[in-house]
C-alpha cells in the first residue's frame, strides 16, 4: 500500500517498513488504551448511579476522576500509537507512554476517594 493512502500520511513517508509483527502489537496496544478508556468511563458512570452508599461529594469526586482518566486514555492511545510506530520505521528506541503514569495515579486516587466515602 503506498504511503499517500496511509494515514497518518506524514509517518509513514519516512523511515522503513518494520516487521508486521511489531506494527500489529503496536495496534493492539492502542486498541488496549481505547477500553482501559470506555472501562475508566463506565467505572465512574456506575460508582456515581449505583453506589449510593459513599458520602455523595466524594462518589462525585470519584467518579469525576475516573471519566477525566477515561477520557485521557485514547489520547494517549493516539499519540502513543504514532510516537511507537515512528520509533519502529526509524529504529530507535521505543518511546514510554507519557500518560501510563497519571492514569494510574488518578486510579489510586479515586479507589483512595472510594475508601474514604466508606469509612465516612
Amino acid at each position: 500500500m503506498s504511503s499517500e493512502r496511509r494515514f497518518p500520511r506524514a509517518l509513514y513517508q519516512h523511515g522503513e517498513e518494520p516487521d508486521p509483527r511489531f506494527s500489529l502489537a503496536n495496534e493492539r496496544t492502542f486498541l488496549a488504551w481505547i477500553r482501559t478508556g470506555v472501562a475508566l468511563i463506565a467505572a465512574g458512570i456506575a460508582i456515581e448511579v449505583f453506589a449510593s452508599s459513599i458520602h455523595s461529594g466524594l462518589r462525585l469526586s470519584a467518579a469525576i476522576v475516573l471519566i477525566l482518566a477515561g477520557i485521557a486514555a485514547p489520547v494517549q492511545a493516539w499519540f502513543g500509537w504514532l510516537r511507537t510506530e515512528r520509533a519502529l520505521r526509524n529504529s530507535q528506541p521505543l518511546p514510554m507512554p507519557r500518560l501510563s503514569i497519571a492514569v494510574a495515579a488518578v486510579v489510586v486516587i479515586a479507589g483512595l476517594l472510594i475508601l474514604l466515602g466508606f469509612l465516612v
